[in-house]
């Protein structure tokens, strides 16, 4: 019986060996055949996608460098013919009539200061703005203060009682709560019964400080043109040496307001309003429908229905109105992700609005969708990320993939350039305004499709933090809070793409001999620094 059992023993052991190596011939077996499967889907899948995605890719590029390039050229021919807003319209200064009674040749001027505890900038922009050049009796201030904190409440009211003691006809107002937002307020405001003796309104965000002669030098465009809606400043930055982060800033807006406002007023008298630094005339923006609350971009909403109704816009390059840049990134992420949403949000309720309407030229038509929307607000943002920060970097694990040189280096190169050409002292940051701004691509390119689909975030509004006269002081850390707030300034997503775009530039640099690792690598390190929030002034309460 014993022998029996030790037979039976080994019988069973022979089976077990037996179902282990078939079963290891079966699991092999398996992954031959997933790998064939895989191999197959890669070849009839995933390549062509790559390369459908990278002509896509190439397509974008060519719009936006043509844009960019179209821009320029007009922009540089202004300058090179000396094609000065004076020169181009009618402009002499007003001066006292003595036969009117002295300042009644003066139109009346309302001037908004919309804010939100502003705790920081509040007495810049109302001080600035009872500086004015203009007669007294001709000019009305109004500060529209949406704050939420009974405190800042306070200081702002105190704040227009003393300059009112001096004889400025300054209004406060404040409202019971934040519908609409800024738009709301700015609306709200121009319902009061002594508006409706004004004839033109200057608006100025409270971290924006008009020079004195700015009424005297941008009014006589309004009077003298009775087409003229609008006549825009332009922003001087009074923190642009606070950090890296803000000269950054400075390069990027230097070429929106040299090249893109410079040209789009000199070609169609059109382009978007930037909010503040600017004075309509108020018969234009009643014909427009006034202020709306749809969108985030309440001014550049305002710009382009005023354009549809036949008004024309003027940019005053030479005329600077002091403003602050955001020098933290929290607060400059929250800016940018409006400035993309709004836009993309804006487009999909107006594109219709913009075919079919009426006395508008075709060629305007054009504009205002292809260049002003989809070159400028959706191909700038899309081909930015997709292209830098995913397909050039995703195609490294595809040989089969070729990116043509001119796509690769010399359309951003051109690019580039542009943009350093508007802030030549900044020349030397080039490389660090690029990875910056590829990173910055994510937030936009997120924000662009947020608006296009109205998703969550479409109409979400954070006011830009103001630091004002704390800019000049050194922020001190309390040690025991160093660990917590370290945790606070993490940004997972930036450190995603940061693993991601690592592991790119490694296989490339291993496996293949495209030379992308020498852009990656970089591109990757910058998405570390700003995923762990080393970028920008960090505050004791950021």
């Amino acid at each position: 019986m014993q022998g029996k059992s030790v037979q039976a023993h080994l019988v069973g052991k022979v089976a077990e060996i037996l179902e282990a190596v078939s079963s290891a011939e079966w699991v092999g077996e398996a992954a031959g055949r997933l790998s064939v499967v895989a191999a197959r889907a890669r070849a009839a899948v995933v390549v062509p996608a790559v390369k459908a995605a990278v002509a896509l890719c190439l397509a974008m590029s060519v719009i936006l460098v043509v844009e960019k390039l179209s821009m320029a050229a007009v922009s540089m021919l202004v300058k090179i013919l000396k094609r000065k807003p004076e020169k181009v319209y009618e402009w002499r200064p007003i001066s006292e009539d003595v036969e009117m009674g002295g300042s009644l040749a003066y139109p009346m001027v309302l001037v908004q200061i919309p804010m939100y505890n502003e705790k920081e900038v509040y007495h810049l922009s109302i001080g600035a703005a009872c500086a004015l050049e203009w007669p007294s009796d001709r000019l009305i201030v109004q500060v529209l203060d949406d704050s939420t904190d009974p405190a800042i409440q306070d200081l702002v009211q105190i704040e227009c009682q003393r300059w009112l003691a001096k004889g400025v006809n300054i209004y406060y107002k404040t409202r019971d709560s934040r519908k609409g937002y800024k738009a709301g307020a700015l609306k709200e405001g121009m319902d009061q019964d002594y508006v409706k003796k004004c004839d033109y309104v200057a608006i100025f965000d409270a971290d924006h400080q008009p020079p004195t002669d700015f009424l005297v030098r941008t009014v006589p465009f309004l009077v003298r043109n009775p087409k003229i809606a609008l006549v825009q400043a332009r922003w001087k930055f009074v923190n642009v040496n606070d950090c890296i982060m803000t000269r950054i800033q400075e390069m990027s807006l230097n070429y929106h307001f040299k090249v893109e406002q410079e040209s789009g007023s000199s070609l169609v008298a059109f382009f978007g309003f930037n909010g503040t630094a600017g004075i309509w005339r108020i018969q234009a923006l009643m014909d427009a429908e006034g202020w709306k609350e749809r969108t985030t971009v309440e001014d550049m909403d305002l710009a382009v229905r005023a354009t549809l109704k036949g008004w024309k816009f003027v940019y005053v390059g030479d005329l600077k109105v002091k403003s602050e840049l955001p020098s933290t990134y929290t607060a400059y992420r929250y800016q940018q992700h409006r400035w993309a949403c709004g836009p993309a949000n804006l487009c999909r309720k107006m594109a219709f609005d913009i075919i079919k309407a009426k006395n508008v030229p075709v060629w305007k038509k054009f504009y205002l969708i292809y260049n002003f929307f989809f070159a400028r607000r959706l191909v700038s943002y899309n081909v930015t990320f997709l292209f830098y920060c995913v397909v050039i970097p995703t195609s490294c694990f595809f040989p089969e993939v070729e990116i043509p040189r001119w796509g690769v280096i010399y359309v951003p190169t051109i690019i580039t350039l542009l943009n350093s050409f508007t802030t030549p002292r900044s020349i030397h940051l080039i490389l660090i305004w690029v990875f910056f701004e590829n990173v910055m691509s994510l937030h936009r390119f997120i924000a662009v499709y947020v608006g296009l689909f109205e998703a969550g975030r479409v109409n979400e509004w954070v006011v830009t933090e103001k630091l004002g006269d704390t800019l000049n002081a050194q922020p001190v850390v309390d040690g025991r809070k160093r660990f917590h707030k370290f945790w606070k300034r993490f940004h997972f997503l930036e450190l995603g793409i940061g693993v991601f775009l690592l592991l790119c530039a490694s296989y490339d640099l291993t496996c293949r001999s495209t030379q992308y690792f020498v852009y990656i690598y970089p591109l990757s390190l910058s998405f570390f620094i700003m995923g762990v929030g080393y970028v920008g002034r960090i505050m004791p309460e950021a």
